[in-house]
């Protein structure tokens, strides 16, 4: 099955992300947001018939798309909600161009938002094997992610500097960004490396901040992308995987579930990384963005720190990534963190970018992350001339 030019996105909304989210609420922030991508595409809400949500830690609960629809008001023919972590907004995309293609619906409000409330009780990590991991010390992403990030300098030389690289490069692009949390003041790399150490060998500007805010996106079928207002972006290509759940069970901690993700999706696309014009990865840290490039063909395996590098990754660069500042700077409001790469994506692709628009963007690969490198969600998406 292929869903290449199956569906597009049309609409897009996306909120400014705060640090305290006062008498704010999840659902509150869908309504916003639902409200501005409806009429960022030129519908009316009327005009939706499908319904895809994330479930925000801010307000889980049972039957949670229907609940959401009902306080938005629409009234849909399909609807579901997208549990995969960082990988649910990506995943998002291409489910709703499945069931466009499958006849179920023809505008789908694909949609998350969350807010940051410290002390609230959050659903935990499920894994089944919990109880033989947690009692030595794997807890959280942090340690996770260190462990990735000392593997792989370990492994293929990858060194302090080159990780930081990637925070500084994309904080440069979040100082055009005018929703980014973080676009006040660039960074050096010395910046990064003199920040407080957090897990060894990660600083505290290679790992994401939590904030408040949300996010959507209308995929619609081509007979309503015809009429919208935007440039329809297509969906060329879609890709999923995962292998594991924590990282305890991972076959391997410097090769991710990326790889067949990305591959599924440039094949389906027919196309390679090198026709990209941007690439949008999840970079909850440093090294996620790293071991991306590397896992999604854009380098060779162990040649990601030589990679980021030798490129200048800003909207002006020559290879730009995560021109928003990606959510090391632009911020992450629970899922939506993960939405503002695909958001961005298609953003550029429309010629929207602003002042950080990267010229002639026609082509761009996304890639969403669930858990520590485990669901992986990847997307290939093109702006027809």
């Amino acid at each position: 099955m292929s869903l290449k030019g199956k569906a597009a996105a049309i609409g897009i909304g996306e909120l400014k992300p705060v640090k305290e989210p006062g008498d704010l609420t999840a659902l509150g922030l869908m309504a916003q947001v639902a409200a501005e991508a409806i009429a960022d595409a030129g519908l009316e809400k009327k005009d939706i018939d499908g319904f895809l949500v994330g479930v925000p830690f801010s307000d889980p609960g049972m039957i949670y798309p229907a609940s959401a629809a009902e306080v938005l008001g629409l009234n849909v023919r399909m609807l579901n909600q997208v549990d995969i972590g960082g990988a649910s907004p990506a995943g998002m995309i291409w489910r709703a161009a499945a069931a466009i293609d499958a006849g179920m619906c023809n505008a789908v409000l694909c949609i998350v938002a969350d807010l940051n409330k410290v002390g609230d009780q959050r659903p935990p990590v499920i894994s089944v094997q919990r109880e033989f991991e947690a009692p030595y010390g794997n807890i959280g992403a942090n340690c996770g992610y260190a462990m990735i990030a000392h593997r792989h300098m370990h492994e293929y030389g990858t060194t302090a500097r080159q990780m930081a690289k990637v925070a500084v490069d994309q904080r440069t692009s979040a100082l055009k960004n005018p929703l980014a949390t973080f676009n006040d003041k660039a960074l050096t790399i010395d910046d990064v490396l003199n920040s407080r150490m957090i897990v060894d060998p990660l600083h505290l500007y290679e790992i994401v901040s939590p904030v408040s805010g949300g996010a959507a996106i209308i995929v619609a079928s081509p007979e309503v992308a015809k009429r919208t207002k935007n440039p329809p972006i297509w969906l060329l290509g879609a890709g999923e995987y995962a292998n594991h759940s924590t990282i305890t069970y991972a076959p391997s901690i410097t090769e991710s579930p990326i790889k067949p993700a990305a591959a599924a999706a440039f094949k389906m696309a027919g196309l390679q990384p090198k026709d990209m014009d941007l690439a949008c990865p999840y970079d909850c840290y440093t090294i996620t963005v790293i071991v991306t490039l590397e896992d999604a063909g854009f380098c060779k395996k162990g040649e990601g720190g030589p990679f980021v590098m030798e490129h200048d990754l800003t909207y002006a660069g020559d290879f730009p990534c995560n021109t928003h500042g990606g959510q090391l700077s632009f911020g992450q409001p629970g899922l939506a963190g993960g939405m503002s790469h695909v958001t961005e994506a298609i953003r550029q692709l429309m010629g929207r970018g602003g002042e950080r628009q990267v010229k002639g963007a026609a082509l761009g690969y996304v890639n969403g992350n669930g858990g520590i490198m485990s669901e992986q969600s990847s997307l290939v998406l093109e702006r027809r001339s």
